[in-house]
């Protein structure tokens, strides 16, 4: 084989293996847009629900139109409250209390700033994603060292609040059907 070939063909295979990985869209991704989509026709800036996944835990949402999408999941020490309110819809209420008065070892906070679901890694010039789990807050700016942890644990805490804001979209965006 030709050295010219043989460099194009290494080239072309590095590509190949490197290309997937960096052009995977997070799971959240599409979701957040719909979501932004349905709040916006329905001219809602908040929107709320129980977590089908996990019994006591509840989710709500504030949409900031063209900025960002804030998203908490919890439980709630008044159940009985945060029911009644979903069923009057009164979502912006839900996700108040949420934020104020939920038990802080279950709360889950997503900042989604763009409406695009998380990105591990800041775009440049552009805001960063981050996340508060228990208590604990997660910067998606891409500098991990800055935060103390490595660059596997920020990517494995990634994904796991990408899976997670997933499955919070997807309760949301069925509360709105």
């Amino acid at each position: 084989m030709k050295p010219l070939v043989q460099r194009t063909l290494v080239a072309v295979f590095v590509l190949a293996l490197a290309t997937p990985a960096a052009a995977q869209e997070a799971k959240s991704a599409a979701l957040a847009k719909q979501l932004a989509a349905k709040l916006e026709a329905a001219k809602l800036d908040s929107v709320a629900a129980k977590d089908p996944t996990t019994p006591g835990v509840y989710i709500g949402a504030l949409y900031i139109p063209g900025f960002q999408l804030l998203t908490i999941s919890a439980k709630y020490a008044a159940p009985v409250l945060l029911d009644t309110r979903l069923t009057n819809k009164e979502y912006r209420d839900v996700y108040l209390d949420l934020n104020s008065a939920s038990e802080r070892d279950t709360k889950f906070f997503i900042e989604d700033l763009g409406l695009d679901g998380l990105k591990a890694k800041r775009e440049e010039n552009q805001p960063f994603d981050s996340v508060e789990i228990s208590g604990k807050r997660t910067m998606f700016d891409g500098e991990w060292k800055k935060q103390q942890i490595s660059e596997q644990d920020y990517m494995k805490l990634f994904a796991t609040a990408d899976e997670r804001y997933a499955q919070m979209l997807t309760a949301l965006l069925a509360q709105l059907k």
